[in-house]
């Protein structure tokens, strides 16, 4: 069949270092059938190429919640909308130290310290924060992170410093699509945080959210950008619409949708991480087990910021179905 020698070609490229055009990524993203699977075929191989069959499993702790200033239209936490998200202060010390030892005993191996907000700012929170992560890295296996919002110079140093191994900060979608998704601030102020955070010597974690409404090319075009921004691991993840958000009714990602999307972030993004995370069990379904052949090599497990997630228990079960190692378990 002419699409697979096609394909095989495509991946040969893709090995040698030439991304997919911009054409050849919507292609992907709009294959059908036979042609489909054959480009599934490719991302499969490049996954294995660059990870084997490890996968690599991540968790967070919602550490402060709610009364965000942004706007973005996806989030439960912001203040501009009429959503009901759980509300607090940032968690101690020893509750933030307490979430890493249950990640590290769940297999994980980064754990996400999230808080809502613009920006950190300095002063008893941020100091709280660069406590727990100078002790999780001393006490534990689990790479800590943290996603804080927008960062200067001196709060990415300060958070190196720390041992703070990989800064998470999502750009949510393309460059042209983010003025109908957040207003608040511009796109290059996201930019400008993940390449000061891999100038202070962080590892960045950079990806978005699918479904709010961003066309194929737009897709195709936050991929480019990734790559182009050579960030170190990709989370890709699925609008879950929350009452009282803009984005309140809009349809789910069909899980179809789910698995083209992210064999087209492999072929951009071919020897980074991709984890699939938020919005996986409300989009993916009764797909979720393909996420690892169309070319995705980790996920995050347990809860998320304001939405559950699915049952550890089954989750595991799922890797040994399918023939996939944990890294860590």
């Amino acid at each position: 069949m002419k699409h697979w020698q096609d394909i095989e070609q495509l991946v040969d490229q893709v090995i040698t270092g030439q991304p997919p055009t911009h054409t050849q990524g919507v292609n992907i993203l709009r294959s059908r059938g036979a042609e489909y699977t054959s480009y599934l075929a490719g991302a499969h191989h490049l996954k294995e190429r660059a990870f084997g069959d490890i996968v690599q499993l991540c968790s967070i702790i919602n550490a402060k919640s709610g009364r965000c200033q942004e706007n973005c239209a996806f989030c439960a936490q912001s203040a501009h909308h009429q959503s009901s998200p759980p509300t607090y202060p940032l968690k101690s010390r020893d509750e933030l130290i307490a979430g890493a030892q249950q990640a590290q005993d769940e297999g994980s191996h980064c754990y996400g310290i999230v808080t809502s907000g613009t920006q950190p700012e300095a002063g008893e929170e941020f100091d709280t924060i660069l406590s727990a992560i100078c002790e999780i890295r001393e006490r534990f296996d689990v790479e800590p992170s943290a996603s804080l919002g927008l960062l200067t110079d001196d709060l990415a140093q300060s958070l190196a410093d720390a041992g703070c191994v990989t800064y998470h900060h999502n750009l949510e979608t393309a460059r042209s699509f983010f003025p109908k998704i957040c207003t608040t601030h511009d796109y290059e102020e996201d930019v400008k945080t993940v390449k000061l955070a891999k100038a202070a010597g962080m590892k960045v974690c950079c990806g978005g959210i699918l479904g709010l409404g961003e066309s194929d090319e737009q897709r195709v075009e936050l991929a480019e950008t990734l790559r182009q921004l050579d960030v170190d691991s990709v989370p890709l993840n699925f609008l879950n619409p929350i009452q009282g958000t803009p984005l309140e009714n809009h349809q789910s990602v069909s899980p179809m949708d789910c698995v083209r999307a992210i064999t087209m972030f492999r072929y951009f993004l071919p020897n980074k991480p991709i984890s699939i995370c938020g919005g996986r069990e409300t989009n993916l379904r009764e797909l979720q087990s393909w996420i690892f052949m169309a070319g995705a090599s980790g996920t995050m497990i347990g809860n998320y910021l304001t939405t559950s997630g699915r049952d550890r228990n089954v989750d595991m079960q799922m890797f040994a179905d399918i023939e996939v190692k944990t890294d860590g378990c």
